[in-house]
This record gives structure tokens, sequence and C-alpha cells, in this order.
């Protein structure tokens, strides 16, 4: 079959259609599911194709729909829980990072949390401090917990298929600022999540962009900025954040030998810092060009103003800036 043009939240979309039709054991609980305010467009209508008990809109109940998913997946099923915006997914913290990331370990593999968590970064737009939050790094820090952010429409169709099918918790995150990016997506991958890692984007020989989620899609814009220049950068999208896997990142910056990481968390202990430290860690110094650095929000909560929110959020022109930095004898590139 040839490709075809899908927006990623149509992705999406496939992957909720595809699961809720070929597995009776999957079902999805969780708020406003049929509402575009919400979930945008990625699951209209399914809860009429497949009826209210498989598509469950809960009330505004975080930490009961997660506790009753997790009660359903120890006992034979494959729950999604939906939380639209992440930051009130911390409600559901305990059954997520004192249960359900223990279970299996507790229990000697015996018994599994077959659970998916898809909490969606909802920021921008004048929301402010309280909804406008990615606490990845706060997930990617738990053992026991995978977490996957996608960044194309083809790996949110099938890493959210492959999330489900692990017999481990994941947190799958989706950013609402990339559903409208469109992309020609080949059929379904069925991939198993736990070969998934790192993918090389963009090839390159004179700098290592690593990035996730939305960051990713900023970095291809600068990287393709910078070519006007006659730099060649080198784009890895870290897709799976936990467990991480840096190999192929090492093995770009031994290249490149010189790294920026680019993250829509906050600097201080976030995953920016964390990727910076899994690779240079394993790197003679004295094989980096240029140190390492990152570029991160700044450790402040997040504006309401529209005018301080373009100040805020990292830009593909801020991405830019960075790595003309690591160039200081090359002038305007």
């Amino acid at each position: 079959m040839s490709p075809v043009l899908h927006t990623y939240s149509q992705a999406l979309y496939s992957a909720f259609d595809y699961l809720l039709d070929k597995y009776p054991d999957v079902f999805i609980i969780g708020q406003g599911l049929w509402s575009p305010w919400y979930v945008g467009n990625t699951m209209k209508d399914l809860d009429k194709k497949y009826g209210s008990q498989r598509v469950i809109d809960t009330p505004v109940a975080e930490a009961a729909c997660t506790g009753a998913a997790l009660g359903a997946s120890i006992s034979g099923m494959r729950p999604i829980v939906v939380h639209p915006r992440m930051d009130f997914m911390m409600y559901a913290s305990d059954a997520l990072v004192n249960q359900a990331a223990k279970w299996s370990h507790m229990f000697g593999g015996q018994a599994q949390a077959k659970l998916t968590i898809r909490a969606i970064i909802n920021r921008g737009g004048e929301q402010g401090a309280q909804h406008s939050q990615a606490l990845h790094a706060w997930y990617a820090h738990v053992p026991g917990l995978r977490v996957v952010m996608p960044t194309t429409p083809a790996d949110a169709r099938d890493l959210l298929i492959a999330s489900v099918m692990c017999n481990d918790p994941v947190v799958f995150i989706d950013d609402r600022w990339l559903y409208d990016i469109q992309e020609k997506v080949t059929p379904m991958r069925f991939l198993s999540l736990e070969n998934e890692g790192p993918q090389v984007k963009i090839s390159g020989t004179d700098f290592t962009i690593v990035a996730s989620g939305y960051s990713t899609y900023l970095a291809q814009k600068a990287i393709e900025t910078l070519s006007f220049g006659g730099l060649s950068g080198e784009l890895i999208d870290t897709r799976v954040l936990a467990p991480l896997d840096p190999a192929l990142i090492i093995k770009s910056v031994l290249k490149t030998g010189r790294l920026l990481v680019v993250d829509g968390g906050t600097r201080t202990c976030g995953y920016a810092a964390e990727l910076i430290a899994s690779t240079v860690e394993s790197i003679d110094p004295r094989k980096l060009a240029a140190p390492p650095t990152r570029l991160t929000l700044p450790d402040a909560p997040a504006p309401t103003a529209s005018s301080l929110e373009r100040l805020y959020y990292p830009s593909s022109h801020a991405i830019v800036a960075k790595i003309r930095e690591m160039f200081p004898t090359r002038g305007q590139l």
C-alpha cells in the first residue's frame, strides 16, 4: 500500500480504533473522551462506535479512574486511561508510582499491570501555570514505568499500539501542539515496545540535537535553517524516554563532537540533564569540540499572557542561536 497523508491526531484515532476493534480486553476510561476540547479529534465518536462500556467517559476523578483501571489491568484487561491535561495526572500518581510500577517486581513477574496511561500536554493558548506542564521527567524517574513520547504521526499510531500490547505499565505522552502536523504514513508497523528506543531522524556531521515530542519538530526546523549556512546537523528523536538506551546518542556525539539537548520541560533536574549525563559519562571530554548544552523551559511556572508565552517556550530560532554559539569561529552562519 502506498503512504497516506495523516495528521498526528488522525494517527492516534486510527490506533484507538484498531485496538478497540481487534482486542476485546482493551477499554478506554477518562475525562472528556468524546470532546474535541479535551482530546482533540483523536477519539471522535469512538464511544458511539464501540459503546459506553468500552469507551467510558468519567467525571473529573483522576485518582478513581486510574485506580479502577489498575485493578482491571492486574485482572487481565488492557485498559487505557486518558488524562487530558498532564498536570492533573498528579492526582493519580499513587496508583502509578506506588502500585503499577512496582507490581511485577513485587510478585516476581507473576502478576503484571498491563496499564497504559495517555497523558496529554495541553499548553499554550493563555492557559496558565496549572494547565501547561510537561512532567515526563517525573515519570521517567520511576523504575518500572515505561515512558513513551512520539513525535511523528506514524510513531504516534504504532507506539500507542505497542504501549497497549506491552505487559508493563506505560505512560504514553502526546502533545496537542503536534496534532495538526501531517506526514505520509505507511501501513501499521507492529512494534515490540521492549525493542524500541532513540532513532536518527536527520543524519549530519557537525552537531547533534537530541529531543522528544514537539521539541523534535522544532529541532527539525532549526536544522533545516542551519543547513543553508553550511552546517550539517544530526537529529535524534528519543521516542522512548524510559528505560533510556543512550548508545545511539553516544555514537552520534562521538561523530559530531557537539551536543544540544532540547526539552519541553524545566531545566533543573530535568530530562535534558539526564540525557547529557548519560551521554558524556561515556565520552572522553577531549573528543568534544564544544561543551554539551541544553535548551529547556526556564525554572518558572508557565505564564498566562500570550506575549510572555512567546518568551517562555523554546522556538526553532532559539535552537538555531544555541547551535551557532557552538561555532564561534564560523561567523554568522
